[in-house]
Parts: C-alpha cells; structure tokens; sequence
C-alpha cells in the first residue's frame, strides 16, 4: 500500500471534515486533483509520443463516474477506501456526483472500454468526441410514463478535464463560424504491475463562439441579440442526439457530427506538420483514424477538403492518404439508423464539403466504369450510389453515409462473427463484392477493470484466490476456474456472492426506487439496455403477462419466485419505445400489488438506468436477457458484462450471444427463437406478398394465451393517459403495430409473435433448473452453469478487441 499517498488523501479528508459545509463537490475535486497528480507524468510522457497513433473518433463515450475507475487503474483504490475509513466515512459518498452521461448504450460504452484496453495494453489510442453540455437526459417515471429533465453532469464541476485554450480550432458552418475548444480527460491504463500501461488522452471538443457577449447591441438595446452569436455556439454542444424529428433538429445533428470531426481532423493535421513537416505522404504511417459507425464519416471528405484546399495537395494523392488512414466500423444493418444526409440539408450547412463528396461519387464511378457484371458496368448502380439519384416521387438526392465509409476508407469491420457476415451477404454484399478484401469482423469487448474489478470486488476474489492474479490485463486466465465446476464448495461460494450483491443492489433499490424491496431469494432476471423495438422488451413484457395469468389460473403451481428487472431509456421522440415502458410499468403495479399469485412475479424497471447503477445491477444477475429478433444486433456489450459477473444468458441466436454459447456451451444457456436464415425468409415472402409466409393476425387468432396477453393492451386492464396518439393511445398502438403495422413496415415487424411460445418455454426451463439447485436439493447445477460462463468469458476482453485492431487495422 502506498501509505504516503493514502496519508495524503486522508489530510483532505480531515480538512473537509473541518470546514463542516457537506458540499461534497469540494472534496470530489481535491481528491480527484490528487489523482491527476499521480497520472501527470505518464500522461505528459504519452503526449510526446513520436510513433504511430490511433485515433478514435465517436459521437459517444459513456464513461460513466471516473473517480473510482481511475483509482483503480491507478493502483491506488485500496488506499482511496481506506483514507475514507480512517476519517469514519464512505467513499460511497462520491456517488452523489452524476455519471458522464456522454452516450446512450452500447456504442459509448464501447468506445470507454477501447480506451481503456488500448493504455492498458500500452497502444497509443487517443479518442476524439463532443463535450456535450447535458449528455443524454435524467429520466424519471410519472403515472408509468417515461419523463426527462436536463442532465447537468458539470454542476459537480469536471476536475479529470484540462481545457487546453491555446489548442482550439475555428470550425466554419455556412452560417456561422465557432471556436472548437478541447478539453482533454486522461485516459489511465491499468497501471498497478503492468509496465505496458500509459496514460492516453480523450479529447472533447466543446463549441464557443468567437466573440461571445456583444456589448454594443446590448448597449443599443437589442438584449436577445448580444447574446445570440454565444447561444448559436453553445448549441452545438449543449445535448447529444437533438431531437431530429424538425428540419432545424437535423440541421443540429449535422453541425454537431461536422463540428467534432472537422475539429479533429483538424488537430491531427496540425499536430502532424508540427512533428514532420509539410510533406504528407508519411501521412497514413503516422496516424491511423476509426470512424465510430457513420456519424463522425464526414471527416473524411473534411481531409480530403484540407488538403486539397489548404495544403496543396493534389485530389488523387489525398484520396490515397484518406483511404489508407481512415478505417470504418459498422455498427447497425437497420436502414433508419445507417445515417442519409439531404444534399439541401448538407449543402446549406458545411457547403465547401460538398463538392469533395461529388469528387469521390465521380472517382467511384470511374473505377466501376472499369468493373463489369454479365458484361455490364457497375457504375450506376443504386447500392454504388453515395449520392443518390433523385427518385421519381421524392424531392432531391441524399448522401448514403455508410457508401460513403466503405469506398473511402481501406476496412470494413462488423463488431460479431453472425454480423460481419450479414454486412457481407446481406446489408453492404454489393461491396463486398468489388472490395473483399476491405472486410472484416472485430468481436466487440468490455474492460475487465471496470466491469469485474471494480464492479464486483467479492467475485474478483473468488477468482484471484482460484486462478491467481494477472487476469486484471490477461482474462483468459479464467478458464483456470473450469476446474471448479465440481467443486461444491466453490459453487456454494458463488452462490454466496450472488447473494450478497443481490442484498447490495436491495439497499441501492430501496433508497432509489420508492422503498421497492427485493426479494432476495428470487430469480433476478435482468433486462438492462436501451429501449428499442428491436431490442424486444415488449416481447419480455407480453411473456410476464402470460406467465402472470398462467400462475392465476393454478397452470404454474411450481413456479419459482422471479423478480424481472428493466432499464432503459426510450429517446425522446421515440414515442413506441415509451409505450412499451409505460406497458411494463402498468405490468408491474398490476403483479406487484396482486396478493393472489403469492409474490411468485416481482417487477420493477429502474429509473435512470446509466453506468452506475449498470455496476450495481449486473453482479445480482441470475439470467441476462438478450432477445433481441435474430440478425439486429450487431453485437451487444451487456451480454458480455452478465456472463463475466456469472448470469446465463437467455437469448435469441443473435450478436455476440453466438459466440458466448459457443465459449461456455448450449447447454450453460437457453437459446430460443427464429434464426437469422428463417428471419430472412419470413422477410422474403413477406416482401414478395405470400399469404402464408407470416400472419400475426392469424397467429393471434389462434393462440389463446397470445390473444389474451395482446389484448390487455385495448381491453381496459391497463390505465392509459396518453394523447401521444390521440384517442387510441401508447397501447394500443403497441397492440395496432404486432397485428396491423404501418405504413413503413409489416406488422410484427420483430416477429414477438414468432417467437413467444419458445421464449416462454426457456424462461419455465431457466425457471426449473435454478429451483432444482437451491440449497436443500443436493444439486447445484445452476451455479455450475454460471461458472461455465465466468470461466470463458476471457475472450470478451476489449483487450483482445482492441489488439486486433491494433495489428490488423491500424498496423500499430
């Protein structure tokens, strides 16, 4: 222990203790700049890096609360704990500070673990976002509804940032211009006995405008005016993803994705003269550039623009460059979020880029001129068109942005085995064609620092005292704990763990969640992730009604008790998505207040869901619920988060829940439902108009406990506000979209029906073998089932993501 480090902390405390003022920001930042401190000069040494370095470039990073992630990473978490402890206080009390809530799911926490991985393992890998002002929103339920209040992470202040004031950058819209301000957090490498690890940098632009206050037109009276060149700026940043239901709102998301890029590119460009000089030829070997999904792929023709327009650089050559730096990961096959641009829209907004998008379309169609198929060339065809051609009907032409990736860049890469396939036989298979050798898949990964270390101390121990330490940057030590499986007393153990952070996640629900209790004996089975059709939670909603009516009815004497666990939150406009909580939340006043079913079915749907409260929900898991329609999610992170702190996963054959079962078996899982092949031939004969290809309607004609759970959603069982809809309400257009649909899609457009009697069937089997293990029954095959996952879940490691990346892609 470093006594004087920990000596150090505690004489703040003491002093803090002293001033008796309960402001517990004070204390945050002392103790945070005392952490700085300690990361000063690693972070100062990989700042004067000469070699080759990556940059991540995303319009999210969900970090979540930094200060005791990064005492972990520094080494130093036993004496930050314990300089609480001797001056009679909780470290806990740090969780009054609010997360970063930089991201929305998957896609920012992602980005966090890659940062993490890469100074773990000593990569240079330095990320590139937006400061947003508010992040996502606080959420909060009233009468069952989702509602959202601004979330203003900065009122704690922000001591792991450093503004960096002589780095800005002018940014240009057609309308304005605005400083591109860097505030930069270090990004700390687990460092405790790793002599790898080094200290990277995140570097979040936050947009001012150039001259601010204009005090002679507040001088002359026009008080809105002096005000509203700063207010333009701050805009920009002030929340992530604007609703972009308005033309103003996609104007907004445009500046911001324009914004960050154009300011990193930028940076890099800069940063590279200052090291080697005006040539940049060498351009590709210094820095390598990932485009995190679509939204930052307009820094590539922001290059090509800088280059050409500034430096001199001919077009051909900075193709070349842009190509051979920048690299693409595709994150999503769904049609509505591969991003589409207006050329009306980008051309009223960043016009000076517009013409370097034509100069690409021309070069791509030049080269496909040269390519032919049964003898005829591949230029103009759609799937080649970045630019596509105005269709008769429609007004104008739209930018594909996903195209536009793939040609200017040198790799493709799906982020699951089952998805890079897709991208390659299905979503991009016209490009797959010209350039294969582009493609390739990059299995997402979480931090093991973050999301077992420092999440779940009591299990870190178990494993440390099985398989010995090292797993912290090496987790494929836990296939060690295989030869635990037998071992009783290791289960019971286990089972012990699980227990007593199901009694920590209690006391965290009951101070959080109107004094809900849990019932600690229950099955906790855990639904956390952002809300989404897809992503099916109205699946899971319409199974608990039917398991509810079925206990009622005496069919399910035997039925273990289980509490089912939600969060999410729905995007604001998304007005589906928050039928479907407000669905769950009426399920849950309903069951929980019915004495008749004996407290067999608990429900609750936390409020807030964010990494925090992630950190507290994962390791009291006994089943993670992945269910999203086979072929949809590209991968999934929380899959690998539930099986690393020991849940089975019940799940669709989909994302990464493939190659989790063919890590820890079948047979340690519960795997349900239509395959991506059947999914795609419902599709098929769906698109082609066959009567029998799938019918939702007869389906719910026919099926009793289908029909009785669907019509809870129109009969009265439930209480329904909502004018989102005008008379018919959030319901029942839940129930109007399974068996009528709309207009942009079939009904049933995720196939709940399809798959509902299967997915019950699993959750009686989950349900059979957890009560077959329970202590008394002299078997422990749950238990088992879960060490089987923890034992192989090393290669869900962001670290071996991330050197993938590193050696594969960016040749670092």
């Amino acid at each position: 222990m470093d006594t004087g480090f920990k000596n150090r902390l505690a004489d703040i405390i003491k002093r803090w203790n002293e001033l008796k003022s309960g402001d517990v920001t004070a204390l945050y930042a002392d103790i945070s700049a005392a952490g700085m401190e300690r990361a000063l000069g690693a972070w100062n040494q990989s700042r004067e890096y000469g070699g080759k370095k990556a940059c991540y470039l995303s319009a999210e990073f969900l970090i979540g609360r930094l200060v005791f992630s990064n005492f972990y990473n520094l080494g130093l978490l036993d004496e930050f704990k314990q300089a609480f402890w001797d001056n009679k206080m909780d470290h806990n009390t740090f969780e009054q500070i609010e997360d970063a809530a930089l991201g929305n799911g998957g896609l920012g926490r992602l980005a966090a673990c890659f940062l993490d991985s890469a100074a773990t393992q000593g990569y240079h890998l330095d990320g590139f976002g937006l400061r947003y002002k508010y992040g996502l929103f606080k959420q909060y339920f009233d009468k069952g509804f989702q509602n959202e209040i601004a979330d203003d992470w900065l009122k704690f202040g922000d001591p792991w940032s450093v503004r960096r004031e002589n780095e800005k950058v002018r940014v240009d819209f057609a309308d304005t211009s605005v400083w591109a301000v860097p505030y930069d957090m270090p990004v700390i490498g687990y460092l405790k006995d790793n002599g790898k690890a080094k200290v990277n940098t995140l570097r979040l632009w936050q947009a001012e405008a150039l001259f601010g206050f204009d005090f002679e037109k507040f001088n002359k009276g026009e008080f809105g005016e002096a005000y509203s060149s700063q207010n333009a700026a701050e805009t920009i940043t002030a929340v992530l993803y604007p609703n972009d239901e308005t033309a103003d709102g996609k104007k907004l998301r445009l500046k911001q994705q324009y914004f960050f890029s154009s300011a990193s590119i930028q940076h890099i460009v800069r940063e590279y003269k200052q090291k080697y000089g005006g040539d940049f030829g060498d351009f590709p070997n210094r820095y390598a550039v990932q485009l995190n999904d679509t939204h930052p792929t307009i820094a590539l023709p922001e290059l090509l623009r800088i280059l050409v327009s500034e430096e001199g650089v001919s077009f051909e050559q900075a193709f070349e460059i842009a190509r051979d730096t920048f690299a693409y990961t595709n994150h999503t096959i769904m049609a509505e979020a591969l991003e589409k641009w207006d050329v009306s829209l980008l051309t009223s907004v960043i016009p000076d880029v517009y013409p370097y998008i034509v100069m690409l379309q021309n070069r791509l169609s030049n080269e496909l001129a040269e390519r032919k198929i049964d003898g005829k060339p591949l230029s103009g065809h759609a799937p080649y068109e970045i630019i596509e051609h105005a269709k008769a009907g429609k007004n104008g032409k739209r930018i594909h942005m996903a195209r536009l990736a793939v040609y200017g860049t040198h790799s493709t890469n799906g982020v699951a085995a089952i998805h890079s396939e897709i991208l390659k036989n299905d979503a991009l298979k016209e490009w797959y064609a010209i350039y294969p050798e582009r493609f390739n898949n990059k299995t997402n990964g979480i931090t093991q620092r973050r999301w077992l270390g420092l999440c779940n101390p009591e299990l870190s121990l178990f494993i440390t005292e099985r398989v010995g330490s090292g797993w912290e940057t090496d987790l494929s030590k836990l296939k060690g704990l295989e030869r635990f499986v037998n071992d009783n007393g290791a289960l019971e153990r286990l089972n012990a763990i699980k227990y007593e952070r199901k009694l920590q996640l209690s006391y965290h629900v009951k101070m959080f969640e109107y004094g809900f209790e849990l019932d600690l004996n229950s099955i906790f089975d855990v639904q956390v992730k952002r809300l989404h059709e897809y992503k099916r939670q109205l699946l899971n909603a319409l199974s608990i009604m039917d398991l509810y009516f079925r206990i009622k009815d005496g069919k399910l004497p035997d039925f273990y008790p289980t509490t089912f666990i939600f969060g999410a939150k729905s995007a604001p406009g998304y007005y589906r998505a928050k039928g479907v909580i407000k669905f769950i939340n009426e399920i849950a006043k309903l069951v929980n207040n019915d004495s008749s079913i004996g407290g067999k079915i608990k429900v609750l749907f936390v409020q807030n869901y964010n990494v925090s409260y992630a950190e507290k929900i994962i390791p009291a898991a006994d089943v993670s619920e992945q269910i999203s329609t086979a072929g949809t999610e590209a991968s999934g992170t929380g899959n690998m988060k539930f099986m690393l702190n020991g849940a089975v996963t019940l799940g669709t054959y989909d994302g990464a829940n493939v190659e989790i079962v063919e890590q820890a078996g079948e047979e340690n899982n519960y795997i349900f439902g239509a395959r991506v092949d059947e999914i795609n031939s419902l599709e098929a004969g769906i698109k082609n108009k066959d009567k029998d290809a799938y019918n939702p309607h007869e389906i719910y004609q026919s099926n009793p406990r289908i029909k009785r759970v669907l019509d809870t959603l129109v009969d009265g069982t439930f209480t329904d506000e909502s004018a989102a809809y005008g008379s018919q309400g959030m319901l029942r257009d839940l129930y109007n979209s399974i068996l009528y649909g709309a207009s942009w899609h079939h009904p049933d457009q995720y196939f709940l029906l399809r798959d509902f009697e299967e997915y019950v069937e699993a959750k009686e089997r989950v349900n059979r073998d957890y009560q077959n293990c329970q202590p008394g029954s002299g078997r422990m095959g749950f238990a088992k089932k879960c060490l089987y996952n923890i034992a192989n879940a090393g290669q869900f490691s962001s670290d071996r993501t991330i050197a993938q990346y590193a050696s594969e892609i960016w040749k670092i």
